[in-house]
């Protein structure tokens, strides 16, 4: 059977990459938008964040044994009070600045932390299996559904859905965006707020682990894996308005698809139409598709 000369086995396959696509664009330029939302800070580090995630847990099971479920809830943890370490020494001397040095010391971080790890494990991807609950997969009929890969759209889609949840719909949520618009009333009600900043930080930091770890048996983990997706990752935030919550999950799950139906139909822009998407977008709404002009 075929969809516009197209066999509806490749056009399902395609639709499938784009949504595995699309749930790390979504995981990543959501910690990026709640990091942005809510401090203020262009995350440069984000995507060697995404890539220590990857390592941790390739590190955890080569070094310690300790398998793809544990990872799932220590790595997170790791990587993310790490973050809440360069926050506490590095960043929070910089929120009095321009926007600018925020954006170039983690530029910086990450050009570190890269190098660090390309000269200590080299260019050359290292593997990292799928977890035996997870091998085998579906047969749809139409297409054949990895069982790994449906984990990874399901788990990506319901950790954006809850953590949008706690942000726009609790009173945590209300208290981390007051701290964002008047931090003196906030503290004022008795609020720790450099504390509260410092756990949104390392938060945004521990979804960028934990989107590493879910792509450490899809992609050969990599010291440069964030390198090559984070400019992508910020065509997403972008798009969705910086610093929006559902922008950034919306945006990323749908041009994930885009992406995915692109190479389908005209490969030769697949690499391109985030980037096209985003310049159109700009033109017509400079504040993003779900963000709001201020």
């Amino acid at each position: 059977m075929e969809i516009f000369g197209i066999p509806i086995q490749a056009l399902f396959g395609q639709l499938l990459i784009g949504l595995i696509n699309g749930s790390f664009y979504a995981l990543l330029s959501l910690g990026l938008a709640v990091i942005f939302g809510l401090l203020n800070i262009i995350n440069f580090t984000h995507g060697a964040q995404y890539m220590l995630g990857a390592f941790c847990s390739y590190l955890l099971l080569n070094k310690l044994g300790i398998g793809y479920w544990w990872s799932l809830l220590i790595t997170p943890i790791i990587v993310g009070a790490s973050g809440m370490l360069i926050e506490r020494l590095m960043l929070s001397r910089l929120y009095k600045l321009d926007h600018l040095y925020g954006l170039l010391l983690t530029f910086g971080l990450a050009l570190i932390i890269q190098g660090l790890f390309r000269n200590e494990f080299g260019s050359s991807g290292q593997p990292y299996r799928v977890p035996a609950e997870l091998t085998g997969g579906q047969n749809l009929g139409f297409m054949f559904l990895p069982n790994y890969r449906g984990w990874v759209v399901a788990t990506s889609l319901v950790v954006c859905l809850l953590t949008w949840f706690v942000i726009e719909r609790t009173k945590l949520g209300a208290y981390l965006r007051a701290a964002t618009e008047n931090p003196q009333l906030v503290q004022a009600f008795g609020i720790n707020v450099p504390r509260m900043i410092t756990l949104t930080y390392g938060f945004g930091v521990a979804l960028a682990a934990f989107a590493g770890v879910m792509a450490a048996p899809i992609y050969q983990v990599n010291p440069l894996m964030g390198a090559d997706l984070i400019i992508v990752v910020f065509a997403v935030v972008v798009i969705g308005g910086m610093g929006s919550i559902m922008g950034a999950i919306v945006t990323g799950f749908g041009l994930g698809i885009i992406e995915g139906l692109t190479k389908v139909f005209y490969p030769e822009a697949s690499n391109t139409v985030i980037f096209i998407i985003m310049a159109l977008v700009l033109l017509v709404k400079p504040a993003g598709l779900f963000g709001t002009q201020k």
